[in-house]
């Protein structure tokens, strides 16, 4: 059965370009398209969409006013199309805590030999959509499951990394990770999938909705407990050693299994600088990168930790890791900070083992 999508965009050369690359997939069809919020409502009901693709910035009703209201009557996986702009990347960033699953940036019409990448993208991110577990959502992180073990003090997680992956699903997982991450956790670097320029708004995000400091990651800094650094949207996120610190390498090497940042590219450097001082933590997100390299963690004595399939808004890459043998222990996403938090209380650093 194939899958129906709803196209809605207030530009009609986006609604062409889009039904033309959903309509080339053997597994999609076009069920409707709309200029506005006010049509779609109506299409809605009249077609039963499996996905819908909406444009953030529309006439008549605002994208995101729309999608509040959406996933609050009547909860479906909604894919944003976003323009390449501080304000589309910040309006972004709250279309995907107000429940969207995901989210494109708008093709260059005018470069058509980037439609074939751009096909690929969206036609993949509409699959991962079509099976995302939907729940109506609100804009403050699920409760903690339990108290959090609180480290000792501030030095006790110096020598320790937690080191994080996720795609699809993983922004909202990730922000629900950080908020409940006390000011002296270990040092924090995170691979999320996403392009050039969305980093900049998720990281400011973050930030002020943390105890911790979160920065995009800039290349050659100091990891610094109570400081979680993301990977640009251009780049590999590294890890490295530099005498007795751990730093931050930036790389723009090829993609790898087609996503630069990488998630296997992260936790492998983790692997290699960190060992046994690193914790892996891979969140929900499509396809398998970072099972690979959180295998290659383990391998070198990292502690590694999976969010659950209930939990999880696409258990692609867990379910991969989890396969590989490549994680420890399991967790539903509100009780992953805790058990994270306990193994380093007990495995933290040289202070304890003293």
């Amino acid at each position: 059965m194939k899958i129906k999508v709803l196209i809605v965009d207030d530009s009609a050369l986006i609604r062409s370009v889009m039904s033309e690359i959903i309509s080339s997939q053997p597994d999609m069809e076009v069920v409707g398209v709309a200029p506005d919020p006010l049509v779609a409502r109506e299409l809605i009901k009249q077609t039963n969409p499996d996905v819908l693709t909406l444009d953030v910035e529309m006439p008549k009703m605002d994208g995101l006013d729309f999608l509040e209201k959406l996933m609050r009557l009547r909860p479906m996986p909604v894919v944003m199309v976003s323009s390449l702009t501080e304000r589309g990347s910040e309006i972004t960033m709250r279309a995907l805590e107000l429940g969207a699953v995901d989210f494109v940036t708008k093709p260059k019409i005018s470069i058509q030999s980037g439609m074939r990448e751009y096909t690929e993208l969206i036609s993949d991110k509409i699959r991962a959509a079509s099976k995302a577990r939907i729940k109506p959502r609100t804009v403050t992180a699920d409760k903690p499951s339990g108290a959090l073990p609180a480290l000792r003090n501030p030095l006790t997680s110096s020598e320790k990394l937690i080191i994080i992956g996720a795609s699809t699903g993983g922004t909202e997982a990730i922000r629900e990770f950080l908020m409940q991450m006390p000011s002296d956790c270990p040092g924090i670097l995170i691979a999320q999938h996403m392009p050039e320029g969305f980093t900049t708004s998720f990281a400011r995000r973050l930030d002020t909705l943390c105890k911790i400091s979160v920065r995009e990651a800039a290349g050659d800094e100091r990891v610094l407990p109570g400081h979680a650094y993301i990977a640009p949207g251009h780049s590999h996120l590294l890890l490295a050693r530099s005498g007795a610190n751990y730093v931050t390498r930036i790389e723009q090497t090829d993609p790898v299994n087609r996503h630069r940042p990488s998630v296997d590219v992260l936790f492998r450097s983790a692997a290699q600088a960190a060992g046994k001082n690193a914790v892996g933590v891979i969140l929900t997100g499509m396809g398998k990168d970072g099972a690979a390299g959180m295998l290659d963690m383990k391998t070198a004595g990292a502690y590694n930790f999976a969010q659950d399939e209930a939990s999880c808004v696409v258990f692609g890459m867990p379910r991969e890791a989890i396969a590989m043998g490549g994680t420890h222990e399991v967790g539903a996403l509100n009780a992953l900070p805790g058990m994270v938090l306990g193994y380093l209380a007990t495995h933290g650093s040289r202070a304890l083992r003293v």
